[in-house]
């Protein structure tokens, strides 16, 4: 095969083109450069400045250097140079996890589920959001923190949701509640329907950031926790080991239907969670088999009954806090890790 020999415009040395910058057609004229630096001088040394961001740079690089309609433009980074192809090159940020904690029926430690969840993922190191959206308002007597910014000014509208998150402990922010949570009720009660079950959704839109979202939810089938279904994206059940708690099951689950069916999207069963579980107890034993043989994997390791569990919110602690190595604390930790992997340890054990 015949070696082609080009002279370079600039300097006059013989050379064989190999590579796309060499070539170039100027006045529809080929010419034929042996360098970078022939190609573009400016590339010899002499400092210049970004055409885009204005920092004062040495080009070395063909990228640093582009002739254009408007004449010869300067870039000191590929971020200056194509800042589209740069910004689609970054990942996008993974959307946040939104468990809604819920049971209709009271007393199956929604409250101990969701600050013990919520803290145990942010020890992980996951970035967590914990919402209080029970009037009682238990999250901040748990944690020990209070603000005059409670999640109902922002549902109502008098503030924005960033303005009412606190920082509670390292990755654990949030956003705590009390009775003024009756107020977003009459007013979301005097909305059409169509509205009435997006205004949490509307409001939490502006925070971003967060690996998890944690809701703790009243004890009730109220609008505000139609509001948390149509928020999350998939529901935690604490259930208290007896029987009237089966009933309490069974009427989330119908609510979960309803719901999904006025959402037309299914509400996802995150797990199903045995609260006070005795192993003295038969009656314990008997309703964990009765969770397991209608949720199957979806039914969570049990919480087992805990002195510590219920002396942490008087320390105004954690569990993990509190007691880092009572039963309460190892059962939530599993609880946490099985949200993780989304596998139950039964399906781990039988693997």
């Amino acid at each position: 095969m015949e070696t082609r020999i080009e002279t370079c415009r600039v300097c006059g040395r013989a050379f064989t083109p190999r590579f796309s910058f060499q070539a170039a057609i100027v006045d529809g004229t080929p010419q034929f450069y042996c360098s970078q630096n022939c190609r573009n001088p400016a590339l010899s040394g002499a400092a210049v400045t970004c055409s885009v961001c204005n920092t004062v740079f040495t080009p070395t690089l063909a990228i640093h250097v582009a002739d254009t309609p408007a004449g010869r433009r300067f870039y000191c980074s590929p971020a200056c140079r194509e800042p589209k192809v740069v910004a689609e090159s970054v990942p996008a940020a993974k959307p946040a996890r939104i468990i809604a904690v819920l049971n209709q029926k009271g007393g199956t430690a929604k409250t101990t589920t969701s600050v013990s969840v919520a803290a145990g993922l942010a020890r992980l190191g996951h970035r967590t959001l914990l919402v209080d959206l029970d009037p009682q308002g238990n999250v901040a007597v748990s944690l020990g923190v209070e603000s005059p910014r409670l999640v109902h000014h922002a549902l109502l509208r008098t503030t924005k949701m960033s303005t009412c998150v606190l920082h509670a402990r390292e990755n654990l922010d949030v956003v705590i509640s009390d009775q003024g949570l009756a107020a977003v009720e009459i007013e979301l009660a005097r909305t059409s329907a169509a509205e009435r079950t997006q205004r949490l959704t509307e409001t939490m839109a502006e925070l971003t950031g967060y690996d998890y979202i944690i809701l703790d939810c009243a004890p009730s089938l109220s609008i505000l926790n139609h509001n948390a279904l149509t928020y999350a994206s998939e529901v935690l059940i604490p259930v208290s080991c007896d029987y009237l708690a089966l009933v309490g099951v069974k009427q989330v689950l119908r609510t979960l239907r309803r719901m999904g069916e006025e959402l037309g999207r299914d509400i996802h069963v995150a797990g199903v969670l045995p609260t006070f579980y005795d192993v003295r107890d038969k009656v314990c034993a008997d309703v964990v088999g009765f969770l397991r043989k209608s949720f199957g994997p979806k039914t969570l390791p049990p919480i087992r009954v805990n002195i510590k569990l219920a002396e942490a919110p008087s320390f105004k602690k954690t569990i993990f806090e509190h007691a880092p190595d009572s039963n309460g604390a190892r059962d939530y930790i599993r609880v946490v890790e099985w949200l993780r992997t989304g596998e139950s340890l039964a399906q781990t054990r039988a693997a």
